[in-house]
């Protein structure tokens, strides 16, 4: 068994080792990462020959976290692994977008990488290791590949940048991004900022640019040690250059001209094109057996020589396909409050792209539970991308949840999480949808400006206002052009795909994948600062519509209060089985919820009833309150026995009112005078703090008789408490267990 290891020291006690050749050896290529305790198995198998007539890359990234890992048991009914989580396709996404671009553009032979999370230490983070784990398997295989490529996690803490940062500290960063890079280029980039500006972002890519080489450098000695520097040959591509050639002859000029035109409708666009290569094939007078031998080679070379002719036109008449000039931002329109029903609602239009989302309010209930291997709790803030087929106009079928709306979804919600109430101000839990009914590019920076809109419209008191837009790259040789506001089209024909998001104030969000190499920081510095003149344009055009939350939200949005109680009345409040809570629920309708936080208890109590949350209230006060002597309640009568009655004074606590005390009259039984459910006012005369029992007086509040003298005073009893007068007849109640009688028990602890 020949195993190889490769050390690579990455500062601040950070190590990382890479290991081939003792697990996995039946796959073309496998390696173990492992830094500190955390370690991933990464796998990769490739077709020795591609499909028929296939003309892209069949790429299969897969990323699972085994619960083992972490030492724990998968929840559900099976107890087993099931299908990925979004945590889990994000970071498969984060990997497939660095690989992708690296493998030849000939090379069309289905591959599949599965990367497998099989230790984890939880303050390692296994997303920043991903990549390097995939690219090492793919170094020590022969699948041919331009790599080595890498990522790193660059956070902002305290004023310096720090690579791969521990899990504990991410939260406290200001930036966060997962870079991936090749030595010469950076390729894909994905984070969140809290309003970082663009110089800050560009330094903390050459900060990970940097920390990559060094793991590239590494990759690359692995392949020579591991003597897989041959990779196997290959030809996937069945090639015509002849028909290239008169091809390109008799059709570029055409779709150079034509793109040239500036037609806003893409319908339009592609059957103008369409009708271009019809009129070509029509030319050839091919019969249908040669044209259809020849179909799929004529396609594949017509859109190499669109492609090349709109990228032509773009960098030499520096106008776009649908006319714009490079910077101009397409016509937009917005509305809120669109939906009467919805909580919160907006439409966004820019273009052909459009947005309708809305906003929906719950409480905690409805906080969505996280049981991953590695991340565990709750989320109270929401964001849900759908993309359906007729946004393009196709025939297509719901099947589920696609990779790709989860990681839009994903960047919406990166977007605007830092702008979203946290504590007291935001009691809700928030889920923001966006359903995309029109797409021609930008539908991700489409949803965070409907997010905010929608937002605003359901008097959610985001902090600021956040747009984003969509920036793209054509680039040959020494000319290059940098595009505000992609089309569709020109993310399918560029160089990049760049989408920041913001505030006025900084970037909130950014994710960038980028298709050529060579991309300098020049050109970096320029769309980031295109970038910003977009947003603040239609930052314009969202304060035009909506400029801050409404005050208060709408009319049948269920409102929530929250209370501090004291951290010793929480059992009080839920009661025995959740008997208390429950009834309350039940007879205020309302909803709450309650969470111990350090010495406190939060009651949330929502309702869509200013009266029913005010019932609430007061019962959860009323169980939580300190009895006062001297205080006059309004008590309820709860039962009645020989010597007395016992009243409930508050919530779950009662206190006696003894026969003495009803009146300055002497009474021989209360049957007759008070009933049960009857209010009757008491002034509270006597309470133990120790042991809960109460003495009340009916009689304190009625004027004293002339001429009444006080009766004899009964002996004090052990511990200073006087015994009441004994009237004739009267039983003071068996004893129980350690003497105590019964007619002086309190609160719900008096045996009947």
């Amino acid at each position: 068994m020949n195993i190889i290891k490769k050390t690579i020291d990455m500062g601040n006690g950070n190590v990382i080792e890479i290991e081939t050749g003792k697990l996995a050896k039946q796959a073309d290529g496998s390696a173990v990462v492992r830094m500190n305790d955390t370690m991933l198995l990464a796998t990769v198998c490739a077709k020795k020959e591609a499909g028929e007539n296939v003309d892209f890359m069949p790429l299969t990234v897969e990323y699972q976290e085994k619960y083992a890992a972490t030492g724990r048991f998968p929840g559900g009914f099976f107890k087993r692994e099931a299908r990925p989580s979004e945590h889990e396709i994000l970071i498969a996404r984060l990997v497939d977008r660095a690989l992708r671009p690296l493998f030849p553009d000939d090379f069309h032979a289905e591959v599949q990488v599965q990367i497998t999370l099989i230790s984890c230490d939880r303050e390692t983070a296994p997303d920043a290791l991903a990549a390097l784990a995939a690219a090492s398997a793919i170094a020590v295989s022969d699948i041919p590949f331009n790599g080595p490529v890498s990522e790193v996690r660059v956070s902002h803490l305290d004023g310096q940048f720090v690579i791969n940062t521990p899990l504990s500290k991410i939260d406290s960063a200001d930036l966060d991004l997962i870079v991936a890079a090749t030595d010469e280029n950076i390729m894909m980039v994905e984070g969140e900022m809290k309003e970082v500006s663009e110089d800050l972002m560009l330094e903390a890519l050459k900060a990970a640019h940097n920390a990559i080489r060094l793991q590239c450098k590494a990759i690359a000695e692995l392949t020579v040690e591991a003597g897989k520097t041959v990779k196997r040959v290959y030809c996937h591509e069945e090639n015509d250059p002849e028909l290239k050639e008169a091809m390109n002859k008799a059709v570029y000029q055409l779709c150079y001209d034509f793109a040239k035109q500036g037609i806003p409708n893409k319908q339009l666009r592609a059957e103008g094109f369409d009708k271009i290569k019809a009129d070509y094939i029509e030319s050839l007078n091919l019969s249908e057996e040669e044209l259809a031998a020849k179909q799929f080679m004529i396609d594949r070379y017509f859109h190499d020589i669109e492609k090349e002719a709109m990228r032509d036109m773009v960098l030499n008449e520096r106008t776009r396909l649908d006319g714009r000039k490079l910077d101009e931002i397409r016509p937009i329109w917005c509305e809120v409050d669109y939906l009467p029903c919805a909580h919160g609602s907006a439409i966004f239009t820019r273009g052909e792209t459009q947005s309708l989302s809305t906003v929906t309010l719950g409480t905690k209930l409805d906080e969505q539970v996280i049981d991953g291997a590695v991340i565990e709790g709750t989320k109270n803030f929401l964001l849900h991308y759908n993309f359906p087929g007729f946004a393009t106009g196709e025939v297509k079928g719901n099947r589920g949840l696609s990779r790709r709306e989860v990681g839009h979804g994903n960047l919406a919600w990166r977007a605007l999480k830092h702008v979203i109430p946290t504590g007291p101000e935001n009691p809700y839990t928030i889920r923001v949808v966006s359903d995309i009914l029109e797409s021609n590019g930008s539908s991700s920076m489409a949803t965070v400006c409907a997010g905010t809109l929608a937002l605003m419209d359901a008097g959610v008191k985001i902090s600021k206002p956040v747009t984003g837009i969509a920036m793209g790259l054509i680039s040959k040789g020494d000319k290059w052009a940098v595009l505000s506001d992609i089309l569709g089209d020109e993310d399918h024909l560029g160089d990049m795909d760049f989408k920041v998001t913001g505030t006025r104030d900084g970037i909130t969000a950014c994710q960038m994948d980028i298709k050529v190499d060579g991309l300098s920081y020049e050109v970096l510095s320029k769309a980031l600062a295109q970038a910003h003149a977009g947003r603040m344009h239609i930052m314009d055009i969202i304060e035009a519509t909506i400029s801050k939350p409404r005050d208060d939200y709408k009319p049948f949005v269920p409102r929530i209060v929250q209370i501090q109680i004291p951290k010793d009345c929480i059992g009080a409040v839920i009661g025995k089985g959740g008997e208390v809570i429950q009834k309350i629920q039940a007879e205020t309708n309302t909803v709450i919820n309650i969470e111990e936080e350090g010495d406190f208890g939060i009651v949330d109590v929502a309702s869509s009833n200013k009266d029913d949350i005010e019932a609430a209230l007061e019962w959860i006060k009323g169980i939580c309150a300190v009895p006062e002597v001297g205080t006059v309640y309004q008590g309820t009568v709860k039962s009645i026995v020989e010597f007395g009655a016992f009243i409930e004074i508050l919530p779950g606590k009662e206190g006696l009112l003894h026969i003495s005390e009803y009146d300055w009259k002497r009474s021989d039984t209360l049957e007759n005078l008070v009933h049960e459910g009857d209010t009757i006012e008491v002034k509270l005369i006597e309470f133990d703090e120790k042991t809960g029992k109460m003495r009340l007086s009916r009689k304190a509040l009625l004027p004293k008789p002339e001429g009444y003298t006080e009766p004899e005073r009964a002996p004090r009893r052990n511990g200073g408490e006087r015994r009441p007068p004994r009237r004739d007849g009267e039983s003071r109640g068996p004893r129980r267990e350690g003497g105590e009688r019964n007619h002086l028990n309190s609160g719900g602890n008096h045996r009947r």
